[in-house]
Order: C-alpha cells, then sequence, then structure tokens
C-alpha cells in the first residue's frame, strides 16, 4: 500500500500550507480561528480550508487530515513492480500490476479523518523459470479502514504529528492476500526546514501474519523523506524506506524512492514516481502514476 508525500501538498510544502492556511484565517493575523466547531454534518468553509495534503505518493503517511465535511480521493491510477530473485540458484520472476487503487477519505473532525483504502484490481505473474511454472493470479483485493488523528500542527506551525491505527480485513481473491486480518499503527510527523524545504518522517508497527499462518508477528517501517517546491506548482521528493519483520529468517527490505507532484488547481494533485529496491528482499523496481482530489 502506497503512502502519502507528506513533505508537499498540491500547491506547496504541507507543513508550510497548513501555516499560510492558519495565518490567513486568523482575523488581523492575530489569533487562529477555532475550527472545532465544524464536522462532518457541519462543513468547514472554504476560506478556512488547509491546504490540500495527500497521503501520497511517497511512502510517508501525511500528519494533516482532510477538513471537516470534506472528501478526499487518492488513487494509483498504474503501478507497476517487477523482482527477479536470482539467490542459492533460484531464477524467479515477478511482475505485478495494480490498477485504480484508491484511498477515499472524509474529514469527521477538524483533527480527525477517516480513510478506506480499496486495491481494486491486482494482476500478477510469477515465473519460476528453474521449476518451468507460470502462475497468474488477478482480481480485488484487500480493504483497509484507517482513523488519522492529528495531535498537533494541523493548521499552522512549524511540526505536526498524527496517530493512524489501521485494520486489513482479507478481501483479497484468486489468493492474492494471506486471507488474514492483521492491523497496526502509524505516527507520521512532518518538519518545516530552511530554504522551503519540508520533512517527513513516519514510524510504523504492522502486526503480520507468520508465512506459515501459526501467529501474527510485529514488523517495524520507519521512512523519512525530504522535498520541495520546484518550479510553480511541481514539487520534488526524495525518500528512504526501511521495513524490518520479527519473523524468523525474514529480511530487512530498503528501498530509496524519488517522485514528482504537480498541483493542478488547489483540489487536483497529479503524481508520478519509482521506488527503487536497495536490498536484495525489496521489489527492484516500481513506478506509478497517480491522481488526487479533494472536494
Amino acid at each position: 500500500m502506497r503512502s502519502a508525500f507528506s513533505a508537499a501538498a498540491a500547491w506547496h510544502f504541507a507543513g508550510l500550507g497548513g501555516a499560510e492556511a492558519a495565518e490567513a484565517s486568523a482575523p488581523n493575523d492575530t489569533a487562529p480561528v477555532d475550527k472545532s466547531q465544524y464536522h462532518l454534518f457541519n462543513r468547514t468553509p472554504p476560506a478556512l480550508m488547509r491546504e490540500m495534503s495527500t497521503d501520497r505518493p511517497d511512502k510517508t503517511e501525511s500528519a494533516y487530515t482532510v477538513d471537516a465535511g470534506h472528501f478526499q480521493i487518492e488513487s494509483d491510477l498504474a503501478s507497476y513492480s517487477y523482482d527477479h530473485d536470482t539467490e542459492d540458484g533460484a531464477n524467479t520472476r515477478v511482475d505485478a500490476w495494480t490498477v485504480a487503487s484508491v484511498n477515499f477519505k472524509v474529514g469527521l473532525l477538524n483533527n480527525v479523518d477517516l480513510q478506506t483504502v480499496v486495491e481494486s484490481y491486482n494482476h500478477i505473474t510469477t515465473d519460476d523459470r528453474v521449476a518451468g511454472e507460470k502462475v497468474r493470479q488477478s482480481g480485488f483485493g484487500d480493504i483497509t479502514s484507517r482513523i488519522k488523528i492529528n495531535l498537533w500542527g494541523n493548521d499552522g506551525g512549524p511540526t505536526a504529528l498524527a496517530l493512524m491505527p489501521y485494520v486489513k480485513f482479507p478481501t483479497s481473491q484468486d489468493d492474492i492476500g494471506n486471507d488474514s486480518i492483521e492491523a497496526g499503527l502509524i505516527v507520521p510527523m512532518a518538519v518545516e526546514l530552511p530554504r522551503g524545504f519540508g520533512m517527513g518522517l513516519m514510524t510504523q508497527v504492522d502486526f503480520v501474519r507468520d508465512a506459515d499462518d501459526s501467529d501474527l508477528h510485529p514488523e517495524f517501517v520507519n521512512t523519512i523523506t525530504i522535498g520541495r517546491d520546484l518550479i510553480g506548482n511541481l514539487g520534488g521528493y526524495i525518500e528512504f524506506f526501511s521495513a524490518v519483520s520479527t519473523e524468523d529468517d525474514s529480511e530487512w527490505v530498503g528501498t530509496f524512492d524519488v517522485g514528482l507532484t504537480y498541483g493542478w488547481t488547489e483540489n487536483l494533485q497529479l503524481d508520478a514516481g519509482v521506488n527503487i529496491g536497495v536490498t536484495r528482499s525489496a521489489e527492484d523496481l516500481n513506478p506509478f502514476v497517480g491522481i488526487s482530489y479533494r472536494f
């Protein structure tokens, strides 16, 4: 599941954007407006809304929530991953496509949003050239429900922090998933840096089913991303992703990620990027294109 580019919003770095939004909403620049009165059925007025911040295209989640009463759709239009394993005499190639995976988000309160991540369609081809076997799997993926709670910095300030617990439900077809309910906690942070740069940090613990289906084990994810506006509404980021499992014989997964975002309007963002495996257990290459829209 792809995470967010928390270091940049549709037009600006989200930390800077949040500060600007709060500043714009403060009468005479003296005190920020109290937005706690707004909720799902009393939506935040457009003049008081934050700059759009997305949970994509990088793997680092955003620390900012969708404004109360508003909706946001974030989608991989297409994502392709390639991995070729030649360890210990193996010769296995895996090609996987994900099309139209969607994160549906709705602002419940000024600092809380609810998210439903749907893996709409997957197609995976596993070619074991040693055994002479090729297996194809396709169909609907798992559904994940998440709730993001911003603890501070949602409407301004040099830092922002959020908590995001989640539960994954086993809805996948054709043995694409592991047919297990899994859960975890994501803690994203955004930090404003000098010279227009923004940094996103994330730590995450997942409770994942063992390969032999006997029990759950914890896995730990940590990321860091640096982003900046480049030209006009075009922004860029670089990121390092690390995942470590406590399961026996598991290997460290590390990727170096790079991408671009373009704020077409204040409510529409386009993105593209590529994630590059830097450890043997990571996917070799994962290019993607996506879109995010707020209303």
